[in-house]
């Protein structure tokens, strides 16, 4: 049967990556709802090409600009953020929460709280809201499927095994342009070389972050909820060469790992398909040429990033949010040229010490907890590496 398929966030990367692959599937999927932040042109275009009823713009002072794009079609078009979570509740199989940032949370939510299968590309959902969305997900019946190609490659060597079979999971990280950097280097590193990094082609936030390893310790919190293990029993693992995406160690002993070559469209496939599979135009892997792997335990001194996460996620309640939004911040001032490189770590570890809030019962507390951690980080201006 033809898989109904929902997008949230159509015109990023992720988006981009599921299109091409419904793309070359017809038969075996449709594009019911669609939609975007900012970008009217490109989302029209996705709506032409799958024929998509549904398309809803974020902005909605661009909605005129969409309604007039889709003149003639039989696409309904809607703008703001009600309509977003609308969209989330759309009658489709499969929702893929792409959604950058907290934006994403109340559709993430919608969609939970409706019982629909999500796959779930949006970090700041389980790193903010963890809780709140695993305890949704078990009301509604909803099912998480992780897009990220650590958890999922962790969901594809779990296949249904009960958590009692399992004694941790590994998350590995490639360490970045920075893996082997000297401290001075590292001190003196520009967003220009924080950004290039050696195996995965991504955007400039979240190349940072994997330059910081921050990517890894929000991986982490994540995994924490999808997985149902405590921090004591989720690791992270140096291994350069990307092509073990993650690994699971089972209490007999046994360690499965996912392996394959850094195309986000092989996760993606796994999430669109699940429970089968289908063919991508990922590269196939080539084990004799890459010839080695290497691991290595990740270096806490260099990658402080990657201790703050754990310690946030140890706190519980909204250290997790705090932390997530100095990140944001951090990274930016960074790439703005007004902060160092080791200075996006100082400034986390400095807003999480002054940052106290009471959990929070609803997306709406996250979503203020957010808000304020913003406005505090705001306060602290100076760069504590200058």
């Amino acid at each position: 049967m033809t898989r109904k398929i929902a997008i949230l966030g159509a015109t990023g990367s992720v988006g981009k990556s599921a299109l091409d692959l419904i793309e070359r599937n017809p038969e075996r999927f449709e594009v019911v709802a669609v939609t975007a932040g900012t970008n009217a042109e490109a989302l029209a275009e996705i709506v032409r090409r799958t024929g998509a009823k549904l398309a809803v713009i974020a902005d909605e002072s661009r909605r005129r600009d969409l309604e007039g794009l889709l003149a003639g079609s039989d696409c309904r078009v809607e703008a703001g953020k009600g309509a977003l979570t609308d969209a989330a509740r759309a009658d489709a199989d499969l929702v893929i929460a792409a959604i950058v940032g907290c934006a994403g949370l109340p559709p993430v939510m919608a969609a939970v709280e409706a019982g629909k299968t999500v796959a779930l590309a949006n970090k700041e959902a389980l790193v903010t809201a963890g809780e709140l969305m695993t305890r949704a997900a078990q009301a509604s019946g909803s099912t998480l499927l992780p897009v990220d190609s650590e958890h999922n490659a962790i969901f594809q060597c779990l296949a249904g095994s009960s958590a009692d079979h399992v004694s941790r999971i590994i998350l590995t990280a490639s360490g970045g342009p920075f893996r082997t950097a000297s401290a001075e280097r590292i001190a003196g590193a520009t967003p220009a070389q924080a950004v290039a990094h050696p195996n995965w082609s991504m955007g400039a936030k979240i190349s940072v972050d994997s330059a910081t390893m921050m990517n890894k310790g929000l991986e982490l919190i994540e995994a924490r909820y999808l997985f149902g293990l405590p921090s004591e029993r989720i690791d992270v693992l140096i291994h350069p060469q990307s092509v073990v995406h993650s690994l699971v160690e089972f209490v007999d002993g046994s360690v499965l790992g996912q392996l394959g070559s850094p195309d986000m469209r092989i996760p993606i496939a796994y999430a669109l398909a699940w429970p089968e599979r289908i063919d991508t135009p990922a590269k196939r892997l080539d084990l004799a040429s890459v010839g080695r792997l290497d691991f290595e335990t990740p270096d806490l001194a260099r990658f402080p990033a990657l201790r703050l996460a754990r310690e946030a996620l140890e706190a519980g309640g909204a250290a997790p949010i705090v932390l997530n939004a100095a990140n944001e911040i951090a990274v930016a001032r960074f790439l703005a040229g007004e902060l160092s490189f080791p200075g996006i770590a100082q400034l986390v570890e400095r807003t999480l010490g002054r940052c106290e809030f009471a959990p929070p019962e609803s997306i709406g507390d996250v979503l203020e907890i957010d808000r304020e951690t913003r406005l505090r980080v705001g306060e602290l201006t100076a760069d504590p590496c200058q």
